[in-house]
């Protein structure tokens, strides 16, 4: 059984005075915490694919945002069951879980908080905004494998959509540009392209141009990311 650490000291809490409404993200890569930190978020959880955070790390966390609201963007599908637990197990704050399975639909959400709604309307907004996200990441395979009808190679580059598979081969700038044609719909207007630690300011500059080629009705943003594992997250909405 999972308990509550001895009571928080001031010194443990994050500085400047009381807030009504605070936000904790779980992100990976230098990049894109500071993305979450320009959008107003307070505290970072080191996380991601490979290294989830414990309910111990999000109640550590979530003593030492000050605020009696905190919303909590867990950016991966297998970190939400534990900020769930640590909601259970927090009685001396309001915490709202927005259940984001990737790092756009966090950025998503954050974005769309208005701090004149109620917590309850912002949670609907919030919610609802991330549906219209989708996301694809670009990775590679660790072995041979068969997934979705698709042989891969051990080595092969993988752009990996909400639903599955999007596109395999051996480029990463092909692959990735595969990725986003299976994403990209009619109705979409913003293509975001944040590119990882292995992947040159000069090659992500490249790609982003061939992706306005391909889709001159888009904006088309380009952002470092940093983030391990993944060469590029992209995502459309």
């Amino acid at each position: 059984m999972l308990f509550r650490s001895e009571p928080k000291q001031e010194e443990d809490v994050l500085p400047g005075p009381k807030k009504e409404v605070g936000f904790i993200a779980v992100s990976v890569g230098e990049g894109i915490g500071e993305i979450f930190k320009g959008l107003g978020v307070d505290y970072i959880i080191e996380g991601g694919q490979t290294m989830n955070p414990s309910t111990e790390d999000m109640l550590n966390a979530i003593d030492k945002v000050n605020a009696d609201h905190v919303f909590i963007l867990p950016n991966n599908k297998n970190i939400i069951l534990a900020a769930n637990q640590a909601q259970s197990l927090v009685k001396d704050k309001d915490i709202v879980v927005i259940p984001t399975k990737t790092v756009p639909q966090g950025i998503t959400a954050v974005i769309n908080y208005v701090p004149d709604l109620s917590v309850e309307e912002n949670t609907t907004a919030m919610m609802e905004e991330m549906k219209g996200v989708a996301t694809g990441q670009v990775t590679y395979a660790v072995r041979d494998t068969n997934i979705d009808g698709q042989e891969i190679k051990q080595g092969d580059f993988m752009g990996l959509g909400d639903k599955g598979i999007l596109s395999v081969g051996t480029a990463i700038s092909s692959v990735t540009l595969d990725m986003v044609e299976a994403l990209v719909t009619e109705e979409m207007e913003l293509i975001s392209i944040y590119y990882g630690a292995e992947i040159e300011e000069e090659d992500a500059e490249k790609l982003k141009e061939q992706i306005e080629e391909k889709f001159p009705d888009c904006d088309i943003e380009l952002q470092y990311g940093g983030q391990p594992i993944y060469y590029y997250i992209v995502s459309a909405e």
